[in-house]
């Protein structure tokens, strides 16, 4: 179980890294778990970044999703472990996920993408998934403990049922968390508040513009906190 003050992980969604800094200077104690990902890997700076978020004792979470044949995907891992990330992301497939587990190191954990939650029933059926999403999400949770990942990355709408039927130990981390007042999102299509996904079952909880976008960072970090900490007791 993490610690109450790490189930909150900001998603540093932010053209560049100078901006992620100062969104970070500005929320300052009130989150101590952050995110980066594709955005900001696409500007200059992000190693550095990482570890200037390390340097200011924050924990972090790389999701790059990586989806590439298994030794490539082992290479990167590895060098992600070596600059001291906590999380990473890799996507279902079961060689690459077994790779992913295989080369990891230090305290980095590796985390299977189930279903984004960008996508709904009508998405994956477009897709040609023959299955419900939450029948495709515990497979692949299983699959992703069985290949050795430490956690999966899951809509709370399906944490619920991952806790009935998979191990205690699976690493829940869930991301289209909104706030109550703020649950109308064009490209998250599968959303929970806070305290109905903790009280769901999950570990960690990943909000991106509900802080980013708020006229006080901080402010709004810490009342999901409140949040967080009254759904857990």
């Amino acid at each position: 179980m993490p610690r109450p003050h790490d189930r909150l992980i900001a998603a540093l969604d932010v053209p560049d890294a100078e901006a992620a800094r100062a969104l970070v200077t500005r929320i300052g104690d009130a989150v101590g778990f952050y995110k980066i990902g594709m955005e900001l890997c696409m500007a200059p700076g992000f190693f550095e970044l990482l570890a200037w978020l390390k340097a200011q004792d924050k924990q972090v979470f790389v999701d790059l999703k990586f989806f590439d044949i298994p030794e490539t995907v082992a290479r990167a891992v590895g060098n992600l472990a070596a600059r001291g990330a906590d999380f990473c992301t890799v996507h279902g497939n079961q060689s690459i996920m077994q790779a992913a587990a295989g080369a990891k190191s230090g305290r980095l954990k590796v985390l299977a993408v189930t279903a984004l939650t960008s996508l709904d029933q009508g998405d994956l059926d477009d897709l040609g998934f023959q299955c419900d999403i939450a029948e495709l999400v515990l497979s692949r949770a299983r699959r992703a403990l069985a290949a050795g990942c430490d956690g999966v990355v899951s809509s709370g709408l399906e944490v619920a049922r991952l806790r009935r039927e998979a191990p205690r130990e699976l690493i829940c981390v869930t991301p289209g968390i909104r706030p109550v007042e703020n649950r109308v999102e064009a490209d998250q299509k599968r959303v929970m508040s806070p305290a109905e996904a903790i009280k769901a079952g999950a570990d960690y909880l990943v909000v991106g513009r509900p802080i980013r976008d708020a006229a006080d960072p901080r402010a709004m970090a810490l009342s999901l906190q409140a949040e967080i900490a009254a759904a857990q007791s």
